[in-house]
């Protein structure tokens, strides 16, 4: 399985929380793989904690100059032995494979090639021979980056057997509208996917909705909020589930949430079992929320639209 990280803004929380997904999808047993297509902000390697690639690598063998050509190999990276962090470090007993496919540093978007195409569809095919699940971190908006992974997956000989698009977006007003307008909205997903031999339907079966920063406006921890507060909260809570129904990203599309976290506020990273129980810098509710994506994730039934 492909799985397509995407939004339609930076700052949504794409990134760490797709990297946290595919973090605990390992540590369920999954062999997994994680692909940096963000093509102008390649830091996967900060939030996996593998300090010289933080920016991307600079050897000329990442993602971006294997699609280009120059390389006929991208660089592969063991995340339980290439992190710097001392909690990655050790592979738990039944934990999954877990790679790293990095970008280069100093990239950029580039228009796509036939060439380019041909590359992205080998890559592809050996993700799909090697990994159970692979994460395909793309860059945010209507990029270069996800007409290239809608090229390769659509059109009557696609290249992965399964591929599933998960769309992230902050619990905010600009971002919701933002997020539908991605998928429903004019060169949006679905638009572009047809173009390039989609069925609309189809796609959208396999599209979900993530919610990042997300606050329970009745959650016990607000209980020291004033009472207005707590009221203009709700108001507001209720607003943006409105807002997402008429937006056509609310419950029937949504495959899960994540609590808005200090951690990753501050910190972009893998939240690691040290992190909740020897550190406890971790929220549980949040490692919780991601435990939940990863099984969603893979199951069938979490994929039907209410």
């Amino acid at each position: 399985m492909i799985v397509f990280a995407t939004s339609d803004k930076g700052g949504t929380g794409r990134s760490v929380t797709s990297s946290n997904i595919l973090f605990r999808t390992a540590l369920q047993g999954v062999d997994v793989c994680y692909v940096d297509f963000d093509f102008g902000s390649p830091t996967s390697g900060a939030i996996f904690g593998v300090d010289m690639i933080r920016s991307g690598t600079t050897t000329e063998r990442g993602v971006h100059s294997y699609l280009q050509g120059k390389v006929t190999d991208p660089e592969f990276y063991d995340l339980w032995t290439a992190s710097d962090r001392q909690s990655m470090r050790a592979r738990p007993p039944g934990a999954g494979r877990m790679v790293l496919l990095p970008g280069d540093a100093g990239g950029g978007e580039f228009p796509i090639t036939p060439p380019m195409l041909e590359q992205c569809r080998k890559l592809f095919l050996r993700l799909e021979e090697e990994f159970e699940v692979s994460f395909v971190d793309l860059s945010a908006g209507r990029s270069y980056a996800t007409q290239m992974a809608l090229a390769v997956t659509g059109g009557p000989d696609p290249v992965a057997k399964l591929s599933r698009w998960l769309v992230f977006h902050r619990w905010t007003h600009q971002h919701v509208v933002a997020a539908g307008a991605l998928v429903y909205g004019e060169r949006g997903i679905l638009d572009t996917g047809v173009k390039l031999g989609h069925d609309r339907e189809d796609l959208l079966d396999r599209l979900r909705f993530v919610r990042t920063a997300t606050i329970d406006p009745n959650a016990p921890d607000l209980a020291g909020l004033r009472p207005a507060q707590l009221a203009w909260l709700r108001e507001r809570h209720q607003e943006l589930l409105t807002l997402a129904r008429e937006q056509r990203v609310g419950r029937g599309m949504l495959l899960g949430s994540v609590p808005l976290d200090p951690v990753f506020q501050w910190h972009e990273q893998i939240l690691t079992n040290s992190d909740l129980y020897a550190k406890g810098v971790a929220n549980p509710a949040t490692i919780e929320a991601l435990e939940e994506l990863a099984r969603n994730v893979r199951d069938v039934s979490a994929w039907e639209r209410l």
